[in-house]
């Protein structure tokens, strides 16, 4: 089959930054399903793979990346009982095997769910990473729900980017939250008010955008930008007893001790962490991207697809590269096979 992938890691305006190659289709066992990919999503993670992963070396097999993808079920595993052959289905896949940037690609049936039969494949491949990303934060490590939490507040930082898109919206729809989202641009502003922000506010200073909003305090801080660079404003910010919870990671320790005298609670969520783990609760991802599913069929959730690029090659996918590292991607980049 054809894939993309590298070998090293260089700039993505390198001529090896991607490579195209042939690899033998993988062969599956037990829970796996063997998908025929047809487009897939770029997200930050991809990037930082790239960047990271083979920095001052060279991989003897390059390396295939890629973590959102719809495709068609090809064959199952003998121990399969969730999906059958002929199946069209959307998902983040692993971080620990290879992924979505290639023909085929093997996923456990726990970690997938039913594309939307009335999304097209551009709008659902934008759809799985974030939305797991944006409902594991809200619901499994924040625990919020409508019956405590209608009303409260919350702030996301990067409220225009892929997981902060959904997150506004998730934070709406279904827990009638006051969402505060941060964004700089006319058009970022624009996109987190069409998600359903209730009030944008401007990142550069956030602590006097957030007061001269309104806030002095917020229940709740969702962080999808930069933890650390943020984290003297949140501490500031948050409510006594709120919950700050993080999906960016740090290179430096972050200061915890600053949160003691309001007694709040910090949290990370990592989508990858059920799939790296294989968690007793793994299937959770199925049943999330089948609620998923009926939200965008209905029309509560609304896809953050903006932009499409097409082919599987290398040079489709520097430009994909490209667009992410430039930093002013509002909502989902898709490539279609």
């Amino acid at each position: 089959m054809k894939a993309i992938g590298f070998k090293t890691s260089l700039p993505i305006s390198s001529q090896e930054s991607f490579i195209e190659f042939e690899t033998p289709t993988p062969n599956l066992s037990g829970r796996d399903l063997l998908v025929k990919i047809q487009a897939v999503s770029v997200n930050p993670v991809d990037t930082k793979i790239r960047q990271n992963t083979a920095k001052d070396t060279v991989l003897e097999n390059p390396k295939i990346i890629g973590w959102d993808a719809v495709g068609i079920v090809e064959a199952v595993g003998e121990e399969v009982s969730l999906f059958k052959v002929g199946d069209e289905v959307f998902y983040a896949g692993d971080i620990t095997r290879a992924g979505s940037n290639a023909e085929y690609q093997l996923v456990d049936e726990r970690i997938v769910g039913k594309k939307p039969t009335s999304l097209s494949i551009e709008a659902s491949a934008a759809m799985p990473l974030t939305a797991l990303t944006a409902w594991e934060t809200l619901f499994d490590r924040m625990r919020l729900s409508s019956e405590k939490d209608k009303g409260k507040t919350l702030l996301i930082i990067g409220g225009a980017g892929g997981v902060g898109s959904i997150a506004i919206q998730l934070a709406k729809k279904l827990l009638g939250l006051t969402v505060i989202a941060t964004a700089s641009r006319p058009e970022t502003i624009a996109w987190c008010k069409k998600m359903g922000a209730d009030v944008v506010v401007n990142h550069k200073d956030l602590v006097n955008e957030v007061r001269q909003a309104g806030f002095h305090f917020v229940d709740f801080i969702y962080d999808a930008v930069d933890v650390n660079g943020y984290w003297d404003a949140v501490v500031e910010l948050i409510k006594p007893q709120g919950h700050i919870n993080s999906i960016t990671g740090s290179g430096t320790p972050i200061l915890i001790n600053k949160l003691k005298t309001k007694s709040v609670t910090f949290s990370w969520e990592f989508m990858y962490t059920r799939s790296s783990f294989q968690t007793e609760d793994m299937i959770e991802q199925y049943h999330i991207l089948n609620r998923v599913s009926a939200l965008l069929e209905e029309g509560t959730l609304i896809s953050t697809h903006q932009n499409t690029l097409t082919g599987l090659s290398a040079e489709t996918f520097k430009k994909a590269h490209a667009q992410l590292e430039s930093g002013t991607t509002i909502g989902k980049l898709v490539v279609k096979y």
